[in-house]
């Protein structure tokens, strides 16, 4: 018997292997798709609003504060810094208006690194990423660096024209002129930050002279280049792809938190204004979405944010003007996109009432860390001392015998005056009776008690020597260095130990 004939496909192959050759040309059609996706290049649309006009705000007194900062005086008297905040790497200093850090204080960066931490965790458990759409450096330049292409190449469509149109004169001006303009922009934005490790007029005036040192030129260089090349070209693959924030925050988030947010219980299902219209009349529902897209268009990232969360999205609530401008256009409620939570979305399905509950118990523990690291420094800051004293034992020799039979140890002392103006000190000798205190370079009438000046703001090294003509009650002695101010001021002490045969 004869067996049956295969069956031909449409496309010419038989039957019996049409699926094996579909799946290998789908493999090697997978196999053919590109691992790298270009980039499109995104075209920002000008919106106006409540939320655009904070951003403005915010980028104005941030940048103004920025740029302008290094020029402010703070008088700290004669011979002193007069720049209200300065790192003086020189001097081993840093300097914030009235505060005065030392070296050995580097516990308050510390400090402040821990309060700024625990900030970014309370306003991401607060109000999602406000952090990113407001006062984050990238948004805020990329923002100015924006106003500075809509006011040479107009706004969202006229810029796409512009792009697909071929070269002209106009074209290349135009260009030219907002890339210079960024440049400057940069240039400004790096030699401000040199500023600040720098009494700023001085080092203007050298700059411009061409005096500065070699490392400002490269420091200004370097982020000249990375202001342009960042907020310029990079812009949202910056948010995107660099930043590691995104993704931590979407770990460090709750149901409670406030994010940037399309109501699909109200906006769905989508439609234009007249088909919505006539859903309406014939008693279907409708969406308030029209499906209008400007959401999408007035996004520095390109996100459309009814797709729901995204890494994209840096929630800075442009898209919510845009949607209100809409919805006033067509006479519908604003805040179809807006700051709401997980919680109220299920509450709203489930026709309750929406809540706001900011008092929780993470807002309560990222306040708490916050009051708790703040309140030690401020509490240190307000009681530390400005005088110091530290002591280091000679190791080789421990201790010298001397031909009389009496046992000297040498200590190097450092005494530490951080008072804006020099002072008398005297350094004396506790918990050795007899014992005599020699300071080499300086004489005293007192066996155990010497004077030396420390400078202001200064630290004063000795080499101290220690003298006891009997032989010492034991091997190991606990004994005490203390310097007091003159006049009987604010005494410091640090315990070492006279060592014996």
């Amino acid at each position: 018997m004869l067996a049956d004939p295969p069956v031909v496909s449409s496309a010419g192959h038989t039957g019996g292997k049409a699926p094996a050759a579909a799946a290998g040309a789908a493999a090697m059609a997978a196999d053919d798709e590109p691992l790298y996706a270009a980039r499109p290049k995104i075209y920002p649309q000008k919106v106006s609003g409540t939320f655009r006009r904070i951003k403005w705000a915010v980028l104005l007194v941030t940048l103004g504060i920025y740029y302008l900062l290094p020029f402010v005086r703070w008088d700290r008297g004669e011979g002193a810094p007069s720049q209200a905040v300065l790192v003086d790497f020189p001097g081993r200093r840093f300097y914030f208006f009235f505060i005065e850090i030392w070296p050995q204080e580097v516990y308050y960066l510390t400090g402040l690194l821990i309060i700024a931490a625990m900030a970014l965790f309370l306003m991401n458990a607060v109000a999602g990423r406000v952090w990113c759409g407001y006062l984050c450096p990238q948004t805020v330049w990329t923002d100015l660096f924006f106003a500075v292409e809509r006011f040479f190449e107009g706004d969202r469509r006229a810029r796409m024209q512009r792009d697909d149109a071929p070269w002209t004169t106009d074209k290349l001006l135009r260009k030219a002129g907002k890339h210079a303009v960024w440049l400057l922009i940069a240039w400004w934005t790096g030699g401000a930050w040199v500023l600040y490790f720098a009494d700023a007029p001085t080092l203007v005036k050298d700059l411009a002279t061409f005096q500065a040192p070699f490392i400002a030129y490269a420091s200004i260089g370097v982020l000249t280049f990375t202001t342009y090349t960042l907020a310029g070209h990079m812009r949202e693959q910056v948010c995107v792809y660099m930043c590691p924030w995104p993704r931590i925050q979407a770990a460090l988030t709750d149901e409670y938190a406030l994010n940037v947010t399309y109501r699909r219980d109200r906006g769905e299902p989508r439609a234009s204004v007249k088909k919505s219209a006539v859903l309406r009349d014939k008693g279907l529902p409708a969406g308030d979405c029209v499906d209008c897209n400007q959401c999408v268009a007035v996004c520095p990232t390109g996100v459309d944010i009814r797709d729901g969360a995204s890494l994209g999205c840096i929630q800075c609530g442009l898209c919510i003007d845009a949607c209100d401008t809409v919805m006033a256009k067509i006479g519908r409620p604003e805040r179809l996109i807006a700051y709401d939570t997980e919680v109220n979305i299920r509450r709203r399905a489930e026709g309750l009432a929406p809540i706001l509950q900011l008092i929780r118990v993470r807002t309560l523990l990222y306040v708490g860390i916050i009051a708790i690291a703040g309140g030690i420094m401020l509490y240190t800051l307000v009681n530390r001392a400005t005088l110091g004293i530290s002591v280091l034992h000679d190791r080789n020799p421990i201790f010298v015998q001397m031909a009389d039979g009496s046992v000297r140890n040498g200590y190097t002392v450092r005494i530490l005056n951080k008072q804006p103006q020099a002072q008398e000190m005297t350094l004396a000798l506790e918990g050795l009776p007899g014992a005599a205190l020699e300071i080499v370079g300086i004489t005293s009438a007192e066996a155990q008690r010497h004077v030396v000046e420390v400078g202001r703001d200064q630290t004063r090294e000795l080499r101290v020597l220690v003298t006891l003509k009997d032989r010492p009650p034991a091997s190991t002695n606990d004994i005490a260095f203390v310097v007091t101010a003159s006049g009987g001021g604010e005494t410091a002490r640090t315990a070492d130990h006279f060592r014996g045969p």
